[in-house]
C-alpha cells in the first residue's frame, strides 16, 4: 500500500506521520522503534530488530573496508 505523509518539525527534527490505519495494521504504537534504511529507490522503514541493524553495520564495515575491490566487480 502506498500512502502520502507529510513531514513535520519536531524539535530539531522532522518527523512522518503514519495515519492510523496503517499503525493498526502495522501493529505500531507510539513509542515503537523502526529502522530508516536509505535505499537507491528511497527510505525503507522497518521494524527495529537487533539482529537486522547488526547486520547492517556488518555490511556497512565491509562495504568500506572493501570498497576497491567492490568497486573494481560493479566494472
Amino acid at each position: 500500500m502506498v500512502r502520502e505523509l507529510t513531514l513535520r518539525q519536531v524539535g530539531g527534527s522532522i518527523g512522518a506521520t503514519i495515519p492510523k490505519d496503517m499503525a493498526e495494521r502495522l501493529h505500531l504504537e507510539a513509542g515503537d522503534r523502526v529502522l530508516a534504511v536509505e535505499t537507491d529507490r528511497g527510505i525503507l522503514l522497518t521494524p527495529y530488530d537487533p539482529d537486522v541493524e547488526a547486520g547492517l553495520a556488518v555490511a556497512a564495515h565491509a562495504a568500506k573496508k572493501f570498497r576497491n575491490a567492490l568497486r573494481e566487480l560493479a566494472k
